[in-house]
């Protein structure tokens, strides 16, 4: 039955005075507060009836109940209220059903202008909203907290790591120390005695010593001083990026390693001296019970080290942080520095590697070359051009040529004899069908056709990619280097040849033969010109005669080149004597045309001997480099210098030198240069320092026209 309309009148206002009254728990109404009215008006009745059937022992009317303000006005047995309680709890089912009942004006009695129910509700309005915005704030707060609380635990692992990189270069710098302070010094003091050679300390410990000095003088003490300051500073991007560069010197010391490992075994078991000191520092509890092989083993192991705490630093690091670029460079330069030492151990294994082969083809020459990389090699079957049989074959696939082998019968591992060398200039690859014989392909080049059979499909695959990608890469570089290289502005051409004089290089300009590269002296080999091209060379490279159309058909003295294309017998760009082109044969004319700087200095390796004059070239394409010449235009270089990780030193004024000299030193190599002025040598030092640290150094232009050094320059005139 419908309520009467005075009932409705607590509807709003008990459960104000209820929660005053600890009807309910303080936990308990607050937690439903914030669910919503139909869930504390729901259990709020709920508990009032189960309170109103429990009586206590005297029969009185409970204590909370009496205690109540609202109840004491209307919760006596005769008003009806569990009636009242009953039916507005079934009013209230449900949170939907009661926000329809709540909100729909025509299911409830209008409440009288001015009564209680109206201030009631209003009241309870006021409460649920204060609760809601209190609980939000709550929440807000919370937030806030948590996204401080996620801050300063990025803070905390920003720390970590950088204070990580400072422990771990505590400890490496004692290492180093053991290494260069206490195993170096006492072999190189017992070396002074004569015991063994002072070389055989130095071939093993490298340059140790200067990889020591960076890092005990440098980076530990700037990473301390960076570390006691955090609070106020906390980055380490930026001493990285400035010392990272100087790490490039680890690859002489990785490329060494494998050499010091059979030096350092060789003479353990050659010298009693050598070993007895070894043994005596390793018994020593700085070195922890660890060989000393295990020791020389932490700098290869240091830079990728370094790359790995910087990633973790950045990937902590946020992408709005002030040290974020420095490092990111930082990173650049020690991935480059890691990938050096890489490329270091490759150019090793690959050496050691071109030895064996070596070994294996019985001493065949040119194998043993830094510019040769083995690419593949393998069994195969080549297919005869008669009648189609296979025989077994064996080939070495290099950057630059194709060993085509038969093995023969040894008792001390393979053993293999050439019988036929393919360049890749000019070779081609391609797949053929044979139904008596599946997976075969052609390789075709200059000097042979082969019809080779592969294992399998999958061999065959593989064989023709790396001979497609081979080929690519040679390609790729034979136009680089065509694309690089500057002819001599007058020099003549084949069409010119014998019908135009010649400019004739002169005397000064070279120090060696131009086609044979034999260097000249004034007893046994003296200098030449040919007639034709105006090269110098050697009586045995000249013994040639040709008419020339400009002298009038006469005959004339000409190179062994210039004899066979003026009387067509030859093409005279194939190769004679089959030798290959080596890395010191590049034109000094060539890079001086495309170089940052070049000139003349004086050169020598030794105070005890006297200084050389040379043609000194940094070239364009070859920055890092420095190439000696003996002359301008020799053909082939003396020797190169590469400048990575040197140390330069300005020597300004010494009793064994001039104050126009400097010297480039790294571990037992020593370079020591004078130039002619005071100028020349500062313009030398600018680019060799930037070259030393791996940075692109700028083009030095002359700075008048009396200079005798410069970029592009010419070269100079004599007679």
């Amino acid at each position: 039955m419908p309520p009467p309309p005075v009932l409705p009148k607590p509807k709003f206002q008990c459960p104000v005075k209820v929660s005053a009254g600890n009807i309910m728990d303080e936990e308990e109404t607050m937690t439903n507060i914030t669910r919503g009215r139909t869930t504390v008006i729901s259990k709020y009745h709920r508990n009032i009836d189960r309170s109103g059937t429990k009586v206590s022992s005297d029969g009185s009317t409970p204590k909370h109940l009496v205690e109540a303000p609202v109840c004491t006005q209307s919760s006596s047995q005769d008003s009806g209220w569990h009636v009242w309680s009953g039916w507005w709890s079934e009013e209230v089912k449900g949170h939907t059903e009661f926000g329809e009942q709540v909100t729909d004006a025509e299911h409830l009695p209008a409440p009288s202008e001015g009564s209680s129910s109206s201030r009631s509700e209003r009241a309870l309005q006021d409460h649920e909203d204060e609760t809601q915005e209190n609980v939000l704030n709550e929440e807000t707060q919370n937030m806030e907290k948590d996204e401080d609380k996620q801050e300063q635990i990025k803070e905390l692992k920003l720390y970590k790591i950088a204070n990580e990189l400072l422990q771990t270069e505590r400890a490496y710098v004692t290492r180093l120390h053991l290494l260069d302070q206490v195993f170096c010094a006492k072999l190189t003091e017992e070396a002074g005695k004569g015991t063994f050679p002072v070389e055989v300390v130095k071939g093993i410990f490298s340059n140790v010593g200067s990889i020591y000095t960076f890092h005990s003088q440098f980076l530990l003490p700037d990473l301390e001083t960076r570390m006691s300051q955090w609070d106020s500073t906390p980055r380490i991007g930026d001493i990285l990026a400035q010392l990272a560069p100087f790490l490039r010197m680890y690859a002489e010391y990785v490329k060494n390693f494998d050499s010091a490992m059979d030096v350092l075994k060789q003479w353990t078991e050659r010298s009693a001296q050598f070993n007895t000191i070894i043994q005596d520092i390793q018994s020593q509890d700085v070195c922890g019970n660890l060989t000393l092989q295990h020791h020389m083993l932490e700098p290869v192991q240091r830079v990728p080290r370094y790359e790995m705490l910087l990633k973790d630093y950045l990937k902590k690091l946020p992408e709005d942080d002030p040290d974020r670029s420095q490092a990111e460079k930082s990173l650049n330069i020690i991935s480059m520095a890691a990938t050096h030492s890489n490329m270091a151990i490759r150019k090793m294994e690959n050496l050691k590697k071109l030895m064996e082969i070596y070994e294996m083809l019985g001493g065949e020459e040119d194998i043993v070359n830094p510019s040769n990389e083995l690419i593949k090699e393998g069994q195969i079957l080549k297919l005869a051009a008669r009648n189609t049989s296979s025989m077994e074959r064996y080939l070495f696939l290099f950057n630059n040529m194709l060993l085509y082998c038969v093995p023969k019968f040894s008792l001390v591992g393979q053993r293999f004899t050439v019988r036929t060398r393919v360049g890749v200039e000019g070779m081609k690859v391609l797949e053929t069908s044979n139904e008596d014989y599946p997976h075969t392909f052609q390789v075709s080049g200059k000097e042979r056709t082969l019809e080779l059979q592969a294992s399998s499909e999958q061999d065959k695959e593989d064989w023709i990619k790396a001979f497609q990608e081979t080929i690519e890469i040679f390609q790729q570089k034979n136009e680089t280097f065509k694309s690089a290289s500057k002819e001599v502005a007058d020099e003549v051409s084949k069409e010119e040849l014998g019908k135009r004089a010649p400019r004739w290089i002169r005397d000064n300009e070279v120090t060696m033969c131009m086609k044979c590269k034999e260097p000249f002296n004034p007893l046994t080999r003296r200098r030449h010109h040919c007639r034709a091209c105006g090269y110098v060379v050697c009586y045995k490279c000249s013994d040639y005669k040709a008419s020339l159309r400009y002298d009038g058909n006469k005959l004339n003295k000409v190179c062994k080149d210039c004899y066979f294309i003026l009387t067509g017998r030859a093409d005279a760009e194939e190769p004679v004597s089959g030798k290959k082109r080596g890395i010191l044969e590049i034109e000094a004319a060539q890079v001086s045309g495309n170089s940052f700087l070049c000139g003349f200095l004086q050169y020598s390796t030794d105070r005890t001997k006297p200084c050389q004059r040379v043609w000194c070239v940094i070239p364009q394409h070859d920055a890092l480099v420095l190439y000696l010449y003996g002359a301008p235009q020799d053909v082939k270089a003396q020797c190169t210098i590469p400048l990575l990780g040197y140390q330069v030193e300005d020597i300004q004024r010494s009793v064994d030198h001039p104050p126009t000299s400097f010297r480039l030193c790294q571990s037992k190599s020593v370079h020591c240069f004078t130039a002619d002025t005071e100028e020349v040598k500062l313009r030398w030092l600018k680019v060799i320092r930037k070259a030393v640290i791996g940075e692109m150094p700028e083009c030095q232009t002359p700075v008048d026209d009396d200079l005798a050094n410069g970029c592009h320059e010419g070269v100079p005139d004599g007679t």
